[in-house]
């Protein structure tokens, strides 16, 4: 119908990286069980292995898209220790990869060498539903899984089934389906899930900038000039 369309690219992939760190720390060192056991009186004398969790230090980080988000996830892990990145999406990234050395595998190679999977890709019909019951069966059992791209590129019951049964040791999700998540969805149930409500570019600068950039692009196309980034259809 010639309706033009304005977006707002780039600007929130620190915010969502850093979110996506956060969500892999909070799981890996199960921060909320943590927080929840000094709030109700959890918290008594010291105990050897009592809330061990998972550290990055010489471990193995599989990304799945490589893309702003990823690398950006990817270059802030790095000084964590992390021995080996790995990757996997539509195809081989060289040049952004080489900043990692992290190595393009096929996604089940990806699922059954990682210590830690991040997902950042783009939905598409390719990815939808991709991290299902085979992917989740391939991990170790000691691996954690954190999910910031799109609720539907993830199978949920099939995570249900890795989390409760113990396929993988725990889950970090900012993006559910459907969003918001209801109250007595199965996952929520779960200690070792910890999920946010869709915060990935929540910081005051970036939503700032976020309104900015729409703004001007729809000034500019009430003038009928060039937007400042515009989606060419």
């Amino acid at each position: 119908r010639g309706i033009r369309v304005g977006y707002t690219p780039d600007v929130l992939t620190d915010a969502t990286a850093e979110l996506s760190v956060a969500l892999l720390l909070s799981a890996c060192r199960r921060l909320p069980e943590a927080a929840e056991q000094v709030k109700s009186g959890g918290w008594t004398t010291w105990k050897p292995l009592w809330m061990c969790g998972y550290g990055l230090s010489d471990s193995t980080v599989g990304i799945i898209g490589l893309g702003r988000i990823g690398q950006a996830v990817a270059r802030r892990l790095k000084p964590f220790g992390v021995k080996k990145f790995l990757y996997t999406g539509s195809g081989p990234k060289p040049e952004s990869a080489a900043e990692f050395g992290a190595e393009f595998v096929p996604l089940m190679r990806l699922a059954e060498e990682s210590d830690f999977v991040v997902v950042t890709c783009a939905l598409t019909p390719a990815t939808q539903g991709m991290c299902n019951k085979d992917f989740f069966s391939r991990m170790k059992k000691t691996s954690v899984f954190v999910n910031t791209s799109r609720g539907t590129v993830v199978n949920q019951e099939d995570l249900y089934e890795a989390l409760s049964q113990g396929w993988i040791a725990a889950a970090g999700l900012d993006v559910t389906t459907p969003e918001p998540l209801p109250t007595d969805h199965p996952l929520l149930s779960l200690k070792n899930c910890v999920i946010l409500p869709h915060i990935g570019s929540a910081t005051y600068a970036t939503r700032s900038t976020m309104a900015v950039l729409a703004a001007n692009n729809l000034l500019s196309g009430l003038r009928g000039e060039p937007m400042p980034h515009e989606l060419k259809l």
